[in-house]
């Protein structure tokens, strides 16, 4: 029997198994075997793999040699709903707002129901036609939004038993207009902290500004150091050896920006932004998913208190983020970076730099068989042609299959574009989620053949 939809769905999202909290260790363990539970429930057998941080659930039906495989991923671990006060219910208490056609609860977006909807799109097929087209294989895991720092050990590890010939992911988004997407590329990721020092000890501005160099203004000019005022990214090096895009690429893009350059679809509406800014001589989605970024995502240090304090501060931190699009190396763009902050360290300071996780970019061929079929499948569950997608942000394991498993992603997106992914009051629109079931049933058939 099929479990029913939206009370799984309520019951899935009410586990607060944020990961990145110790405090809720307990919660993605109860969660794992939750979903064990559910997989035997539908006919599918079922094992919780401990590891040194959160569980790895994997299911699977007794495989036939003869047919071919499909592995599905999908993480059950959440980002932490901090802030609370943002929130217009409670973030693990999921909210059905039937009039909007939402659910909203963390991690309803990402990636419960998405993972979800495939689950239950294997048992409506079970149940209909009392077996599989194809062997089926899900991998599911507790440490997706910590960099899954115990997944690559994982894959080597049972490297056989995962055996596939394609990967299934719906972590990402649908395209603007909650149009279906099939994402074909995505950015990689490196992320670095540095440290500016100057003096001892915090200083009296007036005994010592004018003789001591200040560690927060060596950081700003650090920061602007990475930049021209048009956006190109001035580190040597760093930008030199991408390839242009194909034309067919850049038709594509184009056609996806006409959709959200508008209306209810407009970029800068999802922003909360007056206008779009980026790297002169590309287009917005270009910007986005075929060209690499430096952010800064935090930049302090001195006195934050109230009031005035006239100081000269001992130290400065700045946390930087790299988008990368391939054939960049994350390892090398920190290389990169560092020599070009060594390069323009200003003098009567030091720098201190603390490297952080990195992700490899990811690619695909649309138009190989996988590829197709994936897109045949969304048609006929969405009943619009699919766009394809170049994804800026980054999901690093995907590119771990291509290294380890040496197999290609289908990125299906199930989010819609509003699903406030990470922020306050996430939701999932209940079409998607339903389509999402349908989809799984034609994407067996279509990857069958």
């Amino acid at each position: 029997m099929i479990p029913d939809p939206i009370d799984t769905l309520l019951e899935y999202l009410r586990f607060p198994t944020v990961s990145t909290q110790v405090g809720h260790s307990d919660d993605l363990e109860d969660c794992a075997h939750w979903l064990k539970n559910l997989f035997e429930k539908i006919g599918l057998s079922a094992a919780v793999y401990p590891t040194a941080g959160h569980p790895i659930v994997v299911a699977r039906r007794a495989p036939d040699p003869q047919k071919k495989t499909l592995l599905i991923y999908g993480h059950y671990d959440v980002q932490p709903a901090e802030p609370l006060e943002q929130w217009n219910s409670p973030p693990f208490e999921p909210l059905l707002n039937e009039r909007e056609g939402k659910i909203y609860a963390r991690g309803s977006a990402d990636n419960k129901a998405p993972t979800l909807a495939h689950l239950l799109g294997i048992a409506s097929t079970l149940e209909e036609e009392g077996e599989l087209p194809l062997n089926v294989i899900f991998l599911l895991e507790g440490e997706e939004e910590i960099g899954s720092p115990h997944l690559e050990t994982f894959l080597r590890e049972h490297r056989h038993e995962l055996s596939a010939d394609i990967i299934v992911v719906s972590d990402t988004g649908m395209a603007p207009g909650n149009l279906p997407a099939m994402t074909y590329a995505m950015r990689g990721v490196a992320a670095m902290e540095f440290l500016v020092r100057g003096p001892s000890s915090d200083l009296h501005s007036g005994l010592f500004g004018g003789a001591v160099a200040n560690p927060l203004s060596a950081a700003a000019r650090l920061i602007a150091s990475l930049h021209d005022g048009e956006g190109r990214i001035l580190v040597p090096g760093f930008i030199e050896d991408l390839q242009p895009l194909d034309p067919w690429e850049r038709e594509l893009l184009a056609a996806v920006e006409k959709i959200s350059s508008t209306g209810e679809n407009a970029l800068q509406r999802l922003a909360g932004v007056r206008e779009l800014v980026g790297e002169a001589g590309f287009s917005t989605f270009e910007r986005l998913g075929a060209r690499p970024t430096i952010e800064v995502n935090g930049f302090g240090g001195g006195y934050q208190g109230e009031g005035t304090k006239t100081i000269i501060p001992r130290e400065a931190f700045v946390k930087l983020s790299f988008r990368l699009v391939a054939p960049q190396s994350p390892q090398r763009a920190l290389q990169q970076v560092e020599a070009h902050l060594r390069a323009h360290l200003p003098r009567g300071v030091s720098l201190e730099i603390k490297p952080g996780h990195c992700g490899d970019p990811y690619w695909m061929d649309p138009h190989s068989f996988y590829g197709k079929a994936a897109q045949q499948a969304l048609e006929e569950s969405f009943g619009v042609a699919p766009l394809l997608l170049r994804e800026g942000a980054s999901i690093p394991i995907v590119a771990s299959f291509k290294k380890i498993l040496h197999l290609d992603t289908l990125l299906l997106g199930l989010a819609n574009p509003d699903c406030g992914m990470h922020s306050p009051n996430e939701n999932i629109l209940l079409k998607n989620f339903f389509a999402g079931i349908e989809l799984n049933k034609h994407l067996l058939k279509k990857l069958a053949l």
